[in-house]
Parts: structure tokens; C-alpha cells; sequence
């Protein structure tokens, strides 16, 4: 991505932006739609334009009402094409970007339905950087009847997971059915029963079902099907990834003190790169990622 010597020109109201986020590249990472002026859209509308797109989640922003604002501080919302989601990772990652081409770095705040969500952006090597900061996430044991419904839904075996994760559900915003695989290839070799992952995931008010595999001590390679939202897969998930780092920390499978490096996309030909960062005096779990405009 070029930034300007300038600030770009303001978008008319309610005009999409295309962006696509965890990648320099408009050809590789998540697309998202940005409206940057949604105040005069409701709900019925913004389901519409989501639903037109066939992203997995499209970005609604408003400035909030009242005095105070620094013209940092946003209402974030997020619609995918069949539902509104309370939290994604890569549309605010995006938007923060777009916001920041336009206003410049520095620190944005996003109300989401999640709760607050705290982003920075940085210049580096002539592309921004966004790093969001998740809301207090928390891990919860999987039930193993729902377990054993998502494996048979994935056609995944048993003996094909990875014994050293437990299966849980993490939640950094919104909830995940976290499942390792034990190869490479079994994460690769991802051909599910949409409708019947999609009923269990209603059932269990799960988002993404969020499929990882290990490949050295912080880098893992991840997939997160969405079919609660209309979407067969996500290409980068920071809402997921957020919870995986959660995840990872309080299951004791890296340090309280980590940057992990999260590969997704890759099997879609969309590839993405997602850092996840830890630390040991906050709960909180921070996802940094560029965005660059497709459009």
C-alpha cells in the first residue's frame, strides 16, 4: 500500500469501501466492505448491502453522538450476509486503516457490540499497521457431544486431531469451537457439510469454528469456517485469532509472554498474516495486520 502525501478525500456517505485485511497485497487476505458515514442506514439496509457484497462481514461506522469526540471515536457494527456479527477482527483491522489514510496513525476507539476496542495504527516501511486489543476474552470446556457433531459435519476422524489441545470454546468478542488438527494435510483437506455445521453453530452461538494446526512453537497455520454467516470460509479471522491466542495461554501451550504468527488463507489462495501478541499484565490479547484498498 502507497500512503499519500495527504489525506485522501473523504468518501460520500454510505459509500462502500473495498478493502482486504492481514495482507499487502489486494490480491491475497479478507475482504471486507467499510461504509465510513453509516448513520443513515438501518438495519434492513446495511443486512442488504452485506448480503450484495458476499463478504464475510462488511464494516458500519458512526461517529458517536455528543460532544467530547477527538473525531477518533467510532460506533463500529459489523453485518455479515445473513446476520449481524458482534465482533470482527478484520473489518476493524481494515477500517482502522482507512480511517488512518485519511486522518493519519495514531489511536482509534471503536464501540462495538463486543464492547470497546482500542486500535493502533502505525506507519512502517511505507504501510500501515493496525494493532486491535481485544475485549477480555475468556476459554470454556467443549461439550463432547458437540464435538463429536462438528467432526462428523467436517468428516474429520478422531484420531486426526491433535491430542496436546483441548477442545474448548475461546471467545475474544465472539465464540469459537477451537479444534487442532495433527498434520499439515488434514488442515488442508477441508471439504464440510455446510448446513449441518451451520445448525450446530446456532446451537451453540458460535461464530467461527476455528481449525489450527502447529507448526513450530509460535507459528501456526489456521482455517475458520463461517457458515452461520453465509460465508463456506474465512481467508483471515483476527476475531478468531484473538481467541486462539487466549486460548493458547490459559491451556499452557505458549508462555504468557508471546508473538505468535498465525498463517490462514493459504489454502483459498488468499494468504494472510496475522500476529498475535501476548503479554503477561494484561488479559487482553492484541492482532496486528495491514489493509489495503481493492478499489
Amino acid at each position: 500500500m502507497t500512503i499519500t502525501d495527504g489525506p485522501a478525500a473523504p468518501a460520500p456517505a454510505s459509500e462502500v469501501l473495498h478493502y482486504t485485511a492481514f495482507s499487502s497485497d489486494p490480491a491475497g487476505g479478507n475482504p471486507t466492505g467499510i461504509v465510513l458515514d453509516a448513520a443513515g442506514l438501518d438495519d434492513a439496509e446495511r443486512l442488504r448491502i452485506a448480503a450484495e457484497l458476499g463478504y464475510s462481514e462488511t464494516a458500519f461506522l458512526e461517529a458517536p453522538a455528543g460532544e467530547g469526540s477527538d473525531g477518533r471515536a467510532f460506533t463500529l457494527r459489523f453485518f455479515s450476509p445473513r446476520v449481524e456479527v458482534a465482533f470482527c477482527g478484520h473489518a476493524t483491522v481494515a477500517t482502522a486503516v482507512a480511517l488512518a489514510e485519511r486522518q493519519g496513525p495514531g489511536e482509534y476507539l471503536f464501540t462495538t457490540p463486543a464492547g470497546v476496542v482500542p486500535v493502533t495504527v502505525t506507519e512502517r516501511d511505507g504501510a500501515l499497521r493496525a494493532t486491535l486489543t481485544s475485549v477480555e476474552p475468556y476459554t470454556e470446556p467443549a461439550a463432547p457431544e458437540d464435538v463429536a457433531e462438528a467432526l462428523a459435519a467436517l468428516d474429520w476422524p478422531a484420531a486426526d486431531l491433535d491430542p496436546a489441545f483441548p477442545h474448548r470454546i475461546a471467545y475474544a468478542g465472539v465464540r469459537h469451537l477451537v479444534l487442532a488438527a495433527a498434520t499439515r494435510e488434514r488442515l488442508a483437506d477441508l471439504d464440510y457439510d455446510f448446513d449441518r455445521l451451520a445448525a450446530l453453530m446456532r446451537k451453540g452461538n458460535i461464530t467461527t469454528v476455528q481449525l489450527v494446526w502447529r507448526e513450530s512453537e509460535n507459528v501456526f497455520h489456521v482455517r475458520d469456517p463461517f457458515p452461520v454467516g453465509g460465508v463456506v470460509e474465512d481467508p483471515a479471522t483476527g476475531a478468531a485469532a484473538a481467541a486462539l491466542g487466549a486460548y493458547l495461554r490459559e491451556n499452557g501451550l505458549v508462555g504468557p509472554e508471546a508473538v505468535l504468527t498465525l498463517h490462514q488463507g493459504h489454502d483459498l489462495g488468499l494468504p494472510s498474516l496475522l500476529e498475535v501478541t501476548l503479554r503477561a499484565d494484561d488479559p487482553r490479547v492484541r492482532v496486528t495486520g495491514t489493509a489495503t484498498r481493492m478499489n
